[in-house]
């Protein structure tokens, strides 16, 4: 923690030594916090929701979901940023790391490799490459995230080469990665895992994209391949009418070694009303089919087969503060939820929160 503590001192440092001048520096100082309460009608005793939810997760309590303080610094040829980050989403999110590093929510640094190109090298750590949703619930369409997003990486450490086009139509991404969601390898792991992002804008009114990701998860010893796709596309129809439809398909092998492969796929669609400059509200249809539970293993019958719907209503109450009320519901193939000790296939839950950029 003295070392955490240090490190939130030098940022509030440089925020102070940069105020003088604020106008020219390149520094940048910049904080998130979201508060929540999340009521799972299937009242866990020890008030941890399902094991697959990573973010606002925690049952019949008020918590912090993420808070986190950023310092950044940019100019035309160098970018570097760091943030230190606590709540529930850390905890759950980043337990297998080690000591303090459970609290390194960015940290990398990047060079421009060409005076009249917008081509980047970074290294370090950063926002997973894969999904239209984030670890930062203020800047995404729904109150709690998705199925794929809660199973797919929120982060990743490594090298990234990246271009934009100069019209901004087109960005391209290549990346070697530590890891599937990893600041630290896995013990005895030293197979190289890759990953590549396009994203097409050609207007305002739409964007899509396709993300892979390639690579081991387990000890060399027992080498298992991952291949995972991420399909998206954003449609803005009108000033009030956005859509996001989504697809991810994974291939993992079966045994090390083998040419026989288990698949796990997850379609979604979101829809956004805004009802006038201050409310909006979204409506949710997913489903997540993993049979053989590579990702989220259930011992049952048919595995994680679960389809959910949601709905909430957001209020920006400033352009910084959001307030936001989500029901959903996830039922099930199996019986997979627990209920007063009894197995059920179904889980509804209310979650408000309130969040704050600054």
């Amino acid at each position: 923690m003295k070392k955490i503590a240090l490190l939130l001192a030098f940022l509030i440092s440089v925020k102070v030594s940069a105020q003088p001048d604020t106008s020219k520096s390149n520094f940048n100082f910049s904080a998130y916090l979201e508060v929540y309460y999340c009521y799972d009608f299937n009242e866990p005793a020890n008030h941890n929701r399902p094991p697959f939810f990573f973010s606002e997760n925690r049952h019949n309590e008020v918590n912090v979901n993420l808070a986190f303080a950023k310092a950044s610094y940019n100019n035309d040829m160098v970018r570097a940023s760091l943030a230190l980050a606590t709540g529930t989403y850390i905890n759950a999110n980043y337990s297998a790391e080690p000591g303090v590093l459970k609290n390194v929510y960015e940290a990398n640094v990047g060079v421009k490799l060409s005076k009249s190109k917008n081509l980047w090298l970074d290294a370090g750590v950063f926002s997973s490459h894969i999904g239209f949703e984030s670890a930062i619930s203020k800047d995404c369409w729904t109150l709690t995230r998705s199925l794929l997003a809660e199973n797919s990486p929120y982060y990743e450490t490594g090298v990234k080469l990246s271009y934009q086009s100069k019209n901004n139509k087109w960005f391209l991404s290549g990346l070697y990665l530590n890891g599937w969601q990893n600041i630290q390898r896995t013990d005895a792991n030293n197979t190289p895992a890759f990953g590549t992002q396009i994203t097409y804008t050609p207007n305002e009114k739409l964007s899509v994209n396709y993300s892979t990701f390639a690579g081991n998860t387990q000890p060399d010893t027992a080498k298992l391949m991952r291949y995972f796709n991420d399909f998206y596309a954003i449609c803005n129809f009108s000033n009030n009418l956005h859509i996001t439809a989504g697809f991810d398909y994974g291939l993992q092998q079966k045994t090390p070694g083998s040419s026989n492969y288990n698949n796990w796929f997850s379609p979604i669609v979101i829809v956004k009303v805004d009802l006038t400059s201050l409310w909006s509200v979204t409506g949710r249809a997913e489903f997540y089919h993993d049979k053989n539970g590579v990702i989220i293993p259930t011992e049952t019958d048919n595995g994680f087969l679960t389809q959910g719907y949601s709905f909430n209503v957001d209020c920006n109450i400033r352009n910084n503060v959001v307030w936001r009320v989500e029901a959903r519901t996830l039922k099930s193939k199996d019986a997979i939820f627990i209920k007063n000790g009894a197995v059920k296939n179904t889980n509804t839950f209310l979650t408000t929160s309130i969040a704050v950029s600054f």
